[in-house]
């Protein structure tokens, strides 16, 4: 298994949440910005982690509040996940870490261990988790640092092609969770307030 330092994580940020009606990645979710329990989560597995954020965001400013490195996407890429795991794979090839562990900011019931098997299964390649009945979460994955100029192509002139298939190409490792709900993400308030239920259910 690899160092701990040898994997950097990335939470991506940078959608506009337009169905939630403010920005998701600052908004509370037990007490707590749904920014900082991806974060922390990553911690477990992960030597040091990055937010991939817009400029001039209330996400950008959390996360330099806390000390947190904050990416933004590379000026003409694409709006969509490829392009701040891009921005990832970019300063991880820089601090010398050999993959990339990538999560989203919206789905705060995640797995604690959900990085610590992602990067045993994935070794110097890739990796994503996977859930009964609902297959495929490629925003939960682990990506090989020498990626980058495979995805680099597939931005190219535009072109966002689907994340799962990105990890497919690179012949990740799926990992088997057999909670598909703990991989639930939100979308809307409504949706906020049903994990919240959710989340006081599971701590009875």
């Amino acid at each position: 298994m690899p160092a701990k330092d040898e994997l950097l994580g990335i939470v991506i940020a940078g959608g506009r949440s337009l169905r939630f009606g403010g920005e998701k990645a600052v908004a509370p979710f037990a007490g707590r910005p749904l920014l900082l329990w991806a974060v922390d989560r990553l911690r477990t597995a992960c030597g040091e982690v990055a937010v991939n954020a817009r400029p001039g965001t209330e996400a950008e400013a959390l996360a330099r509040a806390q000390g947190i490195a904050v990416l933004a996407d590379a000026a003409g890429d694409p709006d969509g996940p490829l392009s701040g795991v891009k921005a990832g794979l970019n300063w991880a090839r820089a601090q010398g870490a050999s993959s990339l562990a990538v999560s989203p900011c919206d789905a705060p019931l995640l797995p604690e261990d959900l990085y610590l098997r992602l990067r045993a299964a994935a070794g110097a390649g890739a990796a994503m988790a996977e859930t009964t009945g609902e297959g495929r979460q490629p925003l939960c994955a682990i990506w090989p640092a020498a990626a980058l100029p495979r995805l680099t192509e597939a931005l190219a002139g535009g072109a966002h092609p689907p994340t799962w298939r990105m990890l497919e190409e690179l012949g990740a490792v799926k990992v088997r969770f057999d909670r598909p709900e703990a991989f639930a993400n939100l979308n809307t308030r409504e949706d906020l307030e049903r994990l919240e239920r959710q989340a006081a259910g599971y701590q009875r």
